[in-house]
């Protein structure tokens, strides 16, 4: 996944809207409009970086004339300690942009990480590690974006890119059957079909329909590996629910295809990342 640069602007005006308003109390009364200095970002954490350049642009939308040196990219590693850029520029922009900057790279880094990890725990199985729609509102394309930075899949982007009937879906029309084929009907033959299912009852009527994916929504560890058996590759298997640290690699050598965690986007702590200015 690739993001755009508009996207990114977008992101960082409303950020920079939200947090400065018309004038910095602080910066503007303290310190002098020609003040030039340079700042650098120090990684306090070890982890997976993610954002940087993003966090970048924020210093250069509020000065063009600030120069920014990445010593270390998106994807790669960092220690406690690490170096990660230098920023030269106008003080009051250095100020102005630094809380909006580490937060996105903070925010961003932290979902890397995590993903990363999840990455690292399913390592030599089948299943790859995929986000959700659990998204913050407004920042769903840099969220999405870290978690391929830390080796993690992606869901669909939003309700467009796929049918994905849930449980919800099922009750308020009535049946799964009737469900799939209303939607084949009617849908473009490019979509895919997914259908959440909590037993095996429900899954071989899935495959029953030839659906595309199929939610194992909740289902202990046997169920799952006995849903992988009777499957045998005529759809792929996603697990979801109560996925952790300590469940993720048993949930993953079960032989499902993917595992989805929303928590990898909702609730992810943010790495550990500080700007200092060089006296």
């Amino acid at each position: 996944m690739r993001l755009m640069q508009f996207q990114i602007d977008d992101i960082i005006k409303a950020a920079l809207l939200e947090d400065i308003n018309y004038v910095d109390v602080t910066t503007d009364y303290l310190v002098d409009e020609d003040a030039v200095s340079t700042a650098k970002y120090v990684a306090k954490d070890e982890g997976i970086l993610c954002g940087i350049d993003v966090a970048m642009r924020v210093f250069q939308l509020l000065d063009e004339n600030v120069k920014t040196e990445i010593l270390i990219h998106d994807g790669e590693k960092v220690q406690k300690g690490d170096i990660i850029a230098k920023i030269t520029g106008s003080t009051r922009a250095l100020l102005k942009g630094e809380r909006t900057a580490l937060n996105l790279v903070q925010h961003m880094s932290g979902i890397a990480t995590a993903t990363n990890k999840c990455v690292e725990l399913v390592k030599g199985t089948k299943a790859s590690i995929a986000d959700t729609r659990k998204t913050l509102p407004g920042l769903r394309v840099i969220q999405k974006y870290a978690v391929t930075v830390g080796g993690g899949r992606n869901h669909r982007y939003n309700l467009s890119d796929c049918a994905m009937l849930k449980d919800t879906h099922l009750d308020a029309y009535g049946s799964m059957t009737g469900a799939v084929k209303a939607l084949r009907e009617r849908m473009g033959h490019t979509v895919k079909i997914e259908v959440e299912v909590s037993n095996l009852e429900q899954l071989n009527e899935a495959l029953e329909l030839g659906v595309e994916i199929i939610m194992l929504d909740n289902m202990s560890n046997a169920d799952m590996a006995e849903a992988v058996k009777i499957t045998n590759g005529r759809a792929l298997l996603e697990a979801s629910g109560n996925v952790t640290a300590e469940t993720i690699r048993d949930i993953a050598e079960t032989g499902v295809d993917i595992i989805s965690l929303g928590a990898l986007t909702h609730s992810v702590k943010a790495f550990d990342i500080s700007m200092k200015i060089e006296k």
